[in-house]
């Protein structure tokens, strides 16, 4: 249990502290950055999948055309969500980013009642009443919706929801999607090589290893989250994936001084409300659930 909770804990921060990485990356054109991230990301997947000398799903794959279909969507909500949270922490736009991590929980809910018939209970529904009110508040403050935030939510849970129904493991899975993603991905970089434009040829030897750090720093803490994953409750789980948007949100106040007065903060109360009834509602129905069982 304590070594699941450093393992998920640790994959979290990992993911809060992104924004520093990206950031750092913030003369690449953050399409570039995307391409690398999905070439690295398939080398250093290629590399542990031959150090655990675990190749055998790949060939049970090539005979499943539904799989391959499924995870190609898959692979693109991912490359979207990517390409999204990069260009937001470089434009800018940390704090909405952190914001649409927040509310993916709420987003899942709504994806599993609308695609699964999931039927939602009151505290389900209170939650999901809170959020949209503090959506609604940051739209009418702001002039217009919280795009970048519900965009990455709404990319990132329908992700979710079909590596939920998928038949692969988390190392094995990103790697079937950065394979696929990679004839596209080396299309545009050797286009980039031709014209000259290739970030990684033309800037000096700090940004190449900062573009090649890009395959690690996606697949550790994604091998960290499935590793904890397995050893402790999916309440606790619920609960530490709150640390990523928080630590996200930190930096993007304090660290790169974005706007947050007291209008932005009402809305993200509202978010906040939303997600500790769901917590708790969550926590409730479990203890029920073990209680009954007793």
């Amino acid at each position: 249990m304590r070594k699941g909770i450093f393992l998920a804990g640790s994959a979290y921060i990992v993911w809060g502290l992104f924004p520093l990485y990206f950031k750092a990356l913030q003369s690449v054109p953050s399409l570039e950055i995307l391409i690398h991230r999905m070439l690295w990301s398939l080398l250093f997947l290629a590399g542990v999948l031959a150090w655990r000398q675990q190749w055998s799903w790949l060939s049970a794959v090539r005979r499943q055309p539904k799989v391959i279909a499924g995870f190609t969507l898959s692979a693109l909500l991912l490359s979207s969500n990517w390409f999204i949270y990069i260009w937001a922490v470089n434009d800018g736009h940390v704090v909405d980013a952190s914001l649409g991590y927040f509310i993916t929980p709420l987003v899942n809910i709504l994806i599993g009642s609308a695609v699964l018939r999931e039927r939602l209970r009151p505290g389900q529904w209170l939650a999901v009443a809170f959020a949209a009110l503090g959506v609604a508040w940051l739209t009418w403050q702001t002039g217009h919706l919280p795009w970048v935030a519900l965009a990455l939510a709404i990319t990132f849970g329908t992700y979710g929801l079909l590596r939920k129904t998928s038949s692969l493991g988390a190392l094995e899975g990103l790697s079937l999607e950065t394979i696929l993603l990679f004839p596209f991905a080396f299309a545009y970089l050797a286009w980039l090589t031709l014209h000259g434009q290739n970030a990684f040829l033309v800037q000096d030897s700090h940004m190449q290893i900062l573009l090649a750090l890009s395959g690690p720093i996606t697949a550790i803490p994604l091998l960290l989250f499935a590793a904890g994953a397995r050893r402790i409750p999916m309440t606790t789980l619920g609960l530490l994936q709150y640390i990523a948007p928080s630590v996200q949100l930190l930096l993007g106040i304090w660290v790169f001084h974005e706007a947050f007065d007291q209008h932005k903060l009402l809305g993200f109360i509202a978010i906040w409300a939303a997600l500790l009834v769901y917590s708790m509602e969550g926590m409730w129905i479990s203890f029920a659930a073990k209680k009954q069982g007793v």
